[in-house]
């Protein structure tokens, strides 16, 4: 064994002769170094031991004995077998994941050693030393943050009207707990409701840019507010300050979207480099996360307008699908007003097929948004691995399916997460009574106190399903009303929270009508009924004709509420169909998943569930017990992430 001796530089950087090609984003024990042992000390020096299984000669991977003869010195032989141990060796990065350094790590996470002092009070800690070299690699190899920009349309608790804002308000936190620098960009929406207070927190930082689009240059400024370890940046123009949701209102959706969201890209974009933000801007280096067609010029401003000039070379564009349906499709015309080089009109050239073109004469040239992102971004991501499949196959498409499909190699999907702290049957704070899967007692008596505030007859031998959601046709309400009449013919009770389509909304209230012992409609939205209904419900049912994630069957899940869905997208990769003769024939599985999408498949799943529930009551509670033990957190889907954004960073920019 050949040892070397430090002295006083603890980090050596790599010589010419190390290809970027060889070195670049390899944990240590890739490098050959994971023989690398626990410091020692031999006449006041520290020194660092390498074992021949390396076959590296005398070098460490192209650094040689006289690379650096100031810091790094031959011992002689006969010191060798005294000093076998030496220090874990870790890798310096820059924020995109590059080696930029070699650095040389004691056990006590201590990078610099210059005196002979605490020799003996070192040699303490050997055999936690050896516990710590076990699991060194791995941390030493996961150290890698990012300068991580969100570029979204709504982000909770500021803005939100669906999925969407969950995402952007729970998975920033978790990935700034986990050591990344985030900073979330969005409009500063403010439309005259109590919603408005939900910015009072935010400061105006004395930031205005001018963007050049829509046929002048637009200012905007930005306001700031830093909680829970996000940078919440707030793009704020006149065009955000209307009465309306986020996107639309009584009327239909706002006219100018297009402008609107033109605005928020440009602004995302110049974020990073202009705003101080804890004294210091995020730089060129960015990692940015841009969610749905809103966000989806970012990637193609970078790659246009900043790249050639030399600007945010290094940084790296995700794009994140969370519904495919929304492409930002406008008339060809509007491209000019994008703020985009006349020649990269081609990005965004959307032409409609024959059948969908309104009269003629008409051309189908349009441009769509979310289809230049999709060919500028260095990543594609959905939000879960089913949907990642189902956007790459005509049906599930949009017409962008053979263009997802030529990029397939990029395209992951991740499952959403849930927050476990809000989401808690042993602490929910909008629930009478508390359980968990260890004591599933206080799962009835809510169940009991649901039927009561809604007026049902309270009947705990009686099935009670229930669905929460949109009253649109995506979500299978079509489905739910052609099956009602049979399924009231059975001993159920049903209870619908949601609000949409008034077709829909008239039916439910009729229903109610019809049925008043057995059916309850709540038309609109109320997070403390939603609570209640999946903690009291025996059954939750999803019969959406897509759902690229969905929410509702995790919390579900989380609640001991077992759910009937149907087999598509992320509820296909989150629900696992039960199985009663597996796993010795106690039984696997969290829930029951029918297709064909169709009245009969669905009424069989449910009249299938319901027998369970009545006629099997140990297998049910197992059912229960199992969807609440899943692990659906943030932190498991921040993991995950973390290896996209290393897959990022390996590879350079998509477009340069």
């Amino acid at each position: 064994m050949e040892s070397l001796q430090v002295t006083r530089l603890m980090s050596c950087k790599l010589s010419a002769n190390i290809s970027h090609k060889a070195c670049s984003f390899r944990p240590s024990r890739q490098l050959g170094f994971s023989s690398l042992s626990r410091r020692s000390f031999q006449n006041g020096k520290l020194t660092v031991a390498r074992s021949d299984i390396t076959e590296n000669g005398g070098g460490f991977g192209g650094l040689d004995d006289s690379s650096n003869s100031n810091s790094i010195e031959e011992e002689d032989d006969d010191e060798e077998e005294e000093e076998k141990n030496g220090l874990m060796l870790g890798l310096d990065r820059d924020d995109c994941g590059s080696v930029i350094a070699l650095q040389l790590i004691p056990p006590s996470g201590e990078v610099a050693i210059d005196s002979h002092q605490d020799e003996a009070a070192d040699t303490k800690g050997e055999d936690e030393g050896i516990e710590e070299e076990k699991g060194g690699e791995e941390e030493i190899g996961s150290r890698v943050t990012y300068n991580i920009v969100f570029v979204t349309a709504e982000a909770a608790p500021y803005s939100k009207t669906g999925g969407l804002g969950d995402v952007c308000g729970s998975l920033p936190g978790v990935l700034a707990g986990r050591g990344h620098r985030v900073m979330v960009v969005s409009p500063r929406y403010l439309n005259g409701t109590s919603a408005d207070k939900n910015f009072t927190g935010a400061y105006d930082v004395d930031r205005r840019i001018k963007v050049p689009c829509f046929g002048g240059e637009q200012e905007v400024a930005f306001f700031h507010e830093y909680k829970k370890g996000v940078d919440w940046v707030f793009v704020d123009h006149p065009s955000y300050h209307r009465p309306g949701n986020l996107y639309g209102d009584s009327h239909g959706a706002f006219g100018d979207n297009q402008f609107r969201f033109t605005l928020l890209c440009h602004a995302a974009c110049e974020a990073p480099l202009v705003l101080p933000l804890g004294g210091y801007t995020y730089g060129e280096k960015c990692l940015f996360l841009v969610n749905d067609w809103h966000a989806g010029l970012v990637p193609v401003l970078l790659a246009s307008k900043y790249r050639p000039f030399g600007i945010y070379k290094d940084a790296r564009s995700i794009l994140v699908i969370h519904n495919l349906a929304h492409q930002g499709v406008e008339p060809a015309a509007s491209y000019k007003n994008l703020g985009l080089p006349s020649e990269w009109y081609g990005a965004l050239e959307w032409v409609f097929p024959t059948w969908a073109r309104t009269h003629a004469l008409d051309t189908g040239e349009a441009v769509n948004i979310l289809k230049g992102a999709i060919v500028t971004a260095d990543r594609i991501l959905t939000v879960s691995k089913g949907y990642a499949w189902e956007i790459t196959t005509v049906e599930g498409g949009y017409g962008l399916n053979e263009l997802l499909s030529s990029r397939r190699i990029v395209l992951n999907g991740i499952v959403n997460g849930i927050d476990v702290t809000e989401w808690d049957p042993s602490s929910d704070e909008h629930v009478s009574f508390h359980y968990s899967a260890d004591d599933l007692s206080g799962k009835a008596r809510c169940k009991t106190a649901l039927q009561q505030e809604l007026g049902l007859p309270i009947r705990p031998e009686c099935p009670l399903i229930g669905f929460i959601g949109r009253l649109d046709y995506q979500k299978g309400i079509d489905l739910i009303r052609w099956a009602i009449p049979e399924l009231m013919e059975d001993n159920v009770q049903f209870v619908m929270l949601g609000s949409g389509d008034p077709l829909y909304e008239d039916w439910m209230r009729a229903a109610e009508k019809t049925y008043r012992d057995k059916f309850r409609g709540w038309v609109g939205f109320n997070v403390p009924i939603s609570h209640r209904i999946t903690a009291g419900c025996d059954i939750l049912l999803m019969p959406s004709r897509f759902e690229p994630c969905g929410l509702n069957q995790l919390y579900a899940m989380r609640y001991g509420t077992v759910p009937v869905v149907h087999t598509t997208g992320g509820l296909r990769d989150t629900v696992e169909n039960f199985n009663p003769y597996a796993g010795d024939g106690s039984g696997e599985g969290t829930g029951w998943t029918f297709s064909p999408l169709t009245k009969e498949s669905m009424l069989e799943a449910l009249r299938t569930a319901i027998m369970t529930y009545r006629d099997h009551k140990s297998t049910w509670e197992a059912l229960m017990r199992r969807g609440m033990q899943r692990d659906f957190t943030w932190e498991t889907a921040a993991i995950h992430y973390e290896q996209v954004f290393e897959w990022a960073c390996i590879d350079p920019p998509y477009i340069t």
